[in-house]
């Protein structure tokens, strides 16, 4: 009877102990989420609506910029450039234009905008300017990543949680622009050979953890969804990217709509 005792005993104990452990695994989760979402409301604060007294903004090429948006519905399964075309917008005098600007779907449910830097906001470059720049969209892609090193610096990975790593740079809601920046990727895989799992579910966040750590692509997917689902500022992309080899592909579809 005692031995019976004992042994329920020890059984209570251990169970005791994986529930206080889960449950600093919780706590500790919850602090770096909302560490993150601190991160990507500082980012929406950065950016506030261009006064119509600024100064033009510099059209120039050391200036071009790209931002990464979503694309709702899409999954895209390779990294192709593939122009919209012209599109349909409204003039504050409810005039209809035909706007050519140089806006490219991307891969998974994202897009691509070439921009100018204007500090507070950003201005479309049209197809005219990348013709006056002399520059091809991919040309122009891997000047407007150069630009960005040069301005804001190169990106750097922080730990975040567990095995995740979050990147961060000198402008934070830019962060999600370093997605594109192959340079940066090419040196993380280096010391994973099995590639690199990415998620970028705000425009000012981005996480990654090593495809051969299943935990932390676990944690990575729970984590991607919770802040694409509720986190601060635009949403970018419900999918996770995977990169290997060189090269993106779509590790996890985006969320159907």
């Amino acid at each position: 009877m005692c031995m019976v005792l004992s042994n329920i005993g020890n059984q209570i104990r251990d169970k005791q102990h994986r529930v206080r452990v889960e449950g600093k695994k919780m706590i500790a989760w919850i602090r770096n989420f909302l560490k993150l979402c601190l991160l990507l409301a500082c980012a929406c604060a950065a950016t506030a609506p261009r006064a119509s007294d600024d100064p033009p903004i510099d059209v120039g090429a050391g200036n071009l910029l790209v931002v990464l948006r979503e694309s709702r519905g899409a999954n895209k399964q390779d990294e192709t450039l593939r122009p919209f075309g012209k599109m349909r917008g409204v003039l504050p005098n409810g005039q209809e234009v035909d706007l050519d600007i140089s806006w490219y779907k991307y891969l998974g449910d994202m897009h691509i905008r070439l921009v100018f830097d204007g500090g507070q906001t950003m201005q479309s470059a049209s197809s005219e300017d990348l013709e006056r720049l002399r520059l091809s969209p991919e040309d122009a892609l891997k000047l407007a990543i150069a630009n960005l090193r040069r301005v804001y610096g190169a990106p750097a990975p922080q730990p975040w949680s567990g095995g995740l790593m979050q990147v961060q740079s000198g402008a934070t809601d830019l962060n999600s622009s370093y997605f594109l920046d192959r340079e940066f990727w090419h040196g993380l895989q280096a010391s994973h050979p099995e590639g690199l799992v990415v998620a970028v579910p705000r425009r000012g966040g981005l996480v990654y953890a090593p495809a051969s750590d299943e935990a932390a692509v676990s944690d990575l997917r729970f984590s991607a969804a919770a802040l694409y689902a509720g986190g601060p500022g635009a949403r970018l992309s419900s999918a996770l990217y995977l990169f290997k080899d060189g090269r993106w592909s779509v590790f996890q579809p985006p969320q159907a709509n």
